[in-house]
């Protein structure tokens, strides 16, 4: 089909991404017809063109962080806290090493790629998401986690707007920047095996491997 001034365009374009973030999943839903992102452990994703944003959560934990002036904002998905937290006592003995600090480059790189596109640290809006205790370990990498971010932004002086955390179920999350809607959907059993699996396969990889300088992420 076409109009006077020729072919009509693609209904199923994306926006363009902003420069770094190539690699990761994005699709046009099939429901919603939304532009949509999906964000892997060890992934984070700052969007400018109202896409949704959607990962699913167990031990991992979320910030969603956006400008409210601009809807710019992202999510990130983070397994493990930062290397203070691996060098600590609490930590020895288990699937962590000093290897495996995401959380705060998972902020850091989260919060400066917003504040690089136009954002600004006034404006910025924060909401917290997982940090379940959904693995069968000594150690609850859940509460970790949660623990690690709360002293981040303390640190930063941000406060947290909105938070679905802890519990012993995983959760998916949708995330819409530009309004700063969240939706969060608990999994029940019949949904959540998947998830605690990759966590402890992805565990267990870590205890197994040292990483090569890289950010190791779940696979389907």
């Amino acid at each position: 089909m076409s109009t006077a001034e020729g072919v009509l365009p693609k209904v199923d374009m994306l926006p363009e991404a902003l420069s770094g973030f190539g690699h990761i999943q994005r699709y046009r839903d099939q429901v919603t017809r939304e532009a949509t992102v999906r964000i892997k452990p060890g992934e984070y994703y700052v969007s400018m063109f109202g896409e949704t944003l959607t990962t699913v959560l167990g031990s991992c934990v979320s910030a969603c962080i956006r400008d409210t002036r601009l809807g710019i904002g992202g999510m990130n998905h983070f397994m493990l806290p930062d290397n203070t937290n691996a060098r600590s006592s609490a930590w020895l003995n288990t699937p962590v090493s000093d290897e495996t600090r995401y959380g705060n480059v998972a902020m850091e790189r989260l919060i400066n790629t917003i504040l690089a596109n136009g954002g600004s640290r006034e404006s910025l809006e924060v909401k917290l998401f997982g940090g379940g205790r959904v693995l069968d370990l000594s150690v609850d990498i859940g509460r970790k986690n949660l623990q690690f971010v709360r002293r981040y932004l303390i640190a930063e002086s941000f406060s947290i707007q909105a938070e679905d955390v802890g519990g012993y179920r995983p959760r998916k999350i949708q995330y819409f920047p530009r309004t700063g809607r969240v939706m969060v959907k608990t999994l029940y059993k019949d949904n959540s095996v998947g998830i605690v699996g990759r966590e402890t396969r992805y565990l267990a990889r870590i205890k197994r491997e040292k990483p090569a300088g890289k950010v190791d992420l779940f696979t389907d």
